[in-house]
């Protein structure tokens, strides 16, 4: 009984001995588990702290200093032609038909149909004006016939008159040898002849008079009917438009009733209206306004960085092409005043189109090779500037002298050395 005890009594001691190995086994990987996430945690708090304090800093750096004028516009195409409706010669008609019309936003070539009108009213008119042009070019080779005609027996009536004068001045000579009467009336018959002939000559000369007043008065109306005739065929030939150059085609809005809304075939239009445009892509340009705060600023020659409202991601280099010499007023407040600017965009994009809304920044000024800092990192106050300059892990307020000061940058002439690092934003920055 005792053995059997004893044995009972080792076999619980070493099952005990096996458990304490066990809960001590388990208990040194849960330490290790928790050291390894401690130090895992300690790195990862001591490398975000790290980063944390990288984005909240700068460097202070040498680089390049732009001081910009910001400026909206519209983008416009530099070559562009209008396409319109036609002002008719003569023609009384108020409205014409598109019967034929190009579509928006296609490429043309130059020579290419833009719009076409109806031409029946304008092919009528020219047939009608030619028909009356060919009827009086009949009248005038009729009444110059007549009036040779006329003529030739004017020059007969003056040769018999000439004759019958001859005649009496040979009778007359006989007076010598006649008696009284017979003389007499021989020098009666002379006088009688030379008035008859007086009267035939003035008559032929008022008769010429009148008969080229007649020819006249009916070659101007040949002038006229012919220039009727030229402006018919014109009219006729002005129901195609067609592209002057090579483009883009842009279709115009007009008003319908209430509504903007584009021009369509078959639409009446009236005299002068606007239908399609024609715009080349290649060279196009910004037309802002610059206030007149910023126009001694702003010089032909300046670059400028030209940004679309519909595609911010899209940026141009540009140049200051025309700033113009007349101030122009506001519609909204007409005390201010502007000053019409055009800037050339560099370069071309399938998305840069005309009637675009666009961000121009004008740079106005720039300085190479200056220590600069942002403005936000920056403070003024009535002491001066100043910034907050890291130092053995924290921040000191260190006082700085700054030169040019735009709503970007800073130029730091002294207070802190190239390489220095300061606070991205200053306490109280303005």
């Amino acid at each position: 009984m005792a053995r059997r005890v004893s044995w009972r009594v080792r076999v619980r001691g070493s099952m005990k001995s096996s458990g304490v190995v066990r809960v001590v086994g388990i208990v040194s990987i849960a330490v290790a588990l928790i050291a390894a996430l401690a130090a895992s945690s300690g790195c990862s708090r001591s490398s975000t702290s790290t980063a944390d304090t990288s984005s909240a800093t700068v460097t202070v750096t040498r680089g390049t200093f732009l001081r910009t004028v910001r400026v909206a516009g519209i983008t416009e195409a530099v070559r562009a032609a209008a396409a319109t409706a036609p002002r008719l010669a003569g023609q009384s008609s108020p409205t014409l038909v598109i019967t034929k019309l190009v579509k928006g936003g296609s490429r043309v070539k130059a020579g290419d149909v833009l719009v076409e009108f109806d031409p029946q009213d304008q092919v009528k008119a020219a047939f009608d004006r030619r028909t009356d042009f060919q009827d009086l070019e009949q009248q005038i080779r009729r009444l110059e016939a007549e009036q040779a005609a006329a003529y030739a027996g004017d020059e007969t009536a003056m040769t018999q008159a000439d004759n019958d004068v001859s005649r009496a001045k040979l009778e007359v000579r006989k007076n010598r040898v006649l008696p009284a009467v017979e003389a007499e009336k021989n020098t009666l018959a002379l006088e009688e002849a030379e008035a008859r002939a007086t009267e035939v000559r003035e008559a032929r000369t008022l008769r010429r008079v009148t008969a080229d007043a007649e020819l006249k008065i009916q070659h101007i109306r040949r002038e006229r009917l012919e220039r009727a005739l030229g402006h018919a065929e014109q009219n006729a030939n002005y129901m195609v438009v067609r592209a002057p150059f090579a483009g883009l085609a842009v279709t115009q809005p007009v008003f319908k009733g209430s509504a903007m809304t584009e021009v369509q075939e078959g639409d009446e239009v009236r005299a002068g209206m606007p239908i399609v445009q024609v715009v080349d892509p290649s060279s196009m340009q910004v037309r802002a306004r610059v206030s007149q705060v910023d126009r001694g600023l702003v010089s032909v020659g300046q670059p400028a960085r030209i940004s679309l409202d519909a595609y911010p991601g899209l940026v141009f280099d540009g140049t200051v092409k025309q700033v113009a010499p007349i101030a122009v007023t506001s519609a909204v407040t007409p005390p201010v005043r502007s000053f019409v600017t055009l800037i050339a965009i560099a370069g071309a994009d399938a998305n840069l189109m005309p009637d675009l809304s666009a961000a121009v920044d004008l740079v106005v000024h720039r300085r190479e090779h200056v220590l600069v800092l942002p403005r936000e990192a920056v403070a003024i106050d009535r002491d001066g500037a100043w910034v907050r300059l890291e130092r053995g892990g924290s921040f000191v307020r260190q006082p700085i002298t700054v030169g040019e000061v735009s709503e970007d940058q800073a130029v730091v002439i002294s207070g802190v050395s190239e390489g220095a690092r300061v606070a991205r934003r200053a306490a109280g920055a303005n």
